[in-house]
């Protein structure tokens, strides 16, 4: 069987690769359904201290989030070439029909988020796609839709699992299944939860502290199901002072174009204006803060 076969998807209506995508449709109307019920909850029952929703940022993430599945598609074929040819080159295989094999591709695609996760709020250029997610100053289940127009920069993160013979689709899959349970951390309307809970997993409570530009919330909580991973790599910080959310440098703009390229123009900017290439490549390259002689 040549290289060009194995790389092309024969997905037929009981595979498991129609699942990635039937779960992220089905996802859609419950996303909305959630977020109509979140509002209507704190119409009932306001609580003074959240931030609640307000209609233009609102209307801004899920043109942010309508757009990012537009954009995604692209990127997940280019997603789909890379994975496949990895696993068509490695010699090892994972028998997916073993329950085991799905916890260790739970624990590696969670593992492999995590880092995905960190290099984005560590590397600016990366930090210039995920801040869109960060932009908001409210917090909410729309917020969880507010997605970036620019999905470069995953592919190295995941390709690992490739080639430890996880099936692209499994890959997929995972994914998506971490995606849906992050839409759930995005409210205010939920506290801490039982103590062992709170101790492995990520929660709304964990997740508020990741959108806070209070200094002691900065670049903190990156887990995506599991919060174990932030309590390893000690960038776990539990939730104290009231979370002022949005960027250290708050945006003044609904406009979802601006939203998606500002930190873009921003780094331009800093480049243009440095005087030695040291300088350039730090911009881009070192953290979102990072400036010349620190």
């Amino acid at each position: 069987m040549g290289l060009a076969h194995r790389l092309r998807p024969h997905p037929g209506p009981g595979d498991p690769r129609r699942l990635m995508v039937d779960i992220i449709l089905t996802a859609i109307p419950f996303f909305i359904a959630f977020i109509v019920i979140e509002v209507v909850s704190l119409w009932f029952a306001p609580d003074d201290d959240e931030v609640g929703y307000e209609v233009r940022d609102t209307v801004t993430s899920l043109t942010m989030g309508l757009g990012s599945v537009g954009i995604g598609i692209f990127y997940k074929a280019l997603q789909l070439l890379v994975y496949a040819a990895l696993y068509a080159v490695t010699p090892l295989r994972l028998d997916t029909s073993l329950w085991w094999v799905w916890v260790v591709i739970f624990l590696a695609e969670d593992l492999a988020y995590y880092w995905y996760h960190r290099a984005h709020h560590e590397v600016r250029i990366l930090w210039a796609s995920h801040v869109v997610h960060h932009s908001s100053q409210r917090y909410n289940f729309s917020t969880a839709l507010r997605q970036t127009w620019t999905p470069f920069g995953g592919i190295p993160f995941w390709a690992p699992l490739a080639l430890l013979g996880v099936p692209v689709w499994a890959i997929f899959l995972q994914q998506s299944i971490s995606l849906i349970y992050q839409f759930f951390l995005h409210t205010e309307r939920v506290g801490k939860l039982w103590r062992p809970v709170e101790f492995v997993m990520n929660t709304p409570s964990h997740h508020r502290v990741h959108h806070g530009m209070n200094n002691a919330y900065l670049d903190r909580n990156y887990g995506g199901i599991l919060i174990v991973w932030d309590r390893l790599f000690r960038s776990f910080e539990p939730e104290g002072d009231r979370v002022v959310y949005g960027l250290t440098k708050q945006l003044r703009t609904h406009n979802p174009l601006v939203v998606a390229t500002h930190e873009y123009a921003s780094i331009w900017a800093d480049v243009r204006a440095a005087s030695t290439w040291r300088a350039r490549w730090g911009h881009v390259l070192r953290g979102p803060g990072w400036q010349p002689g620190t």
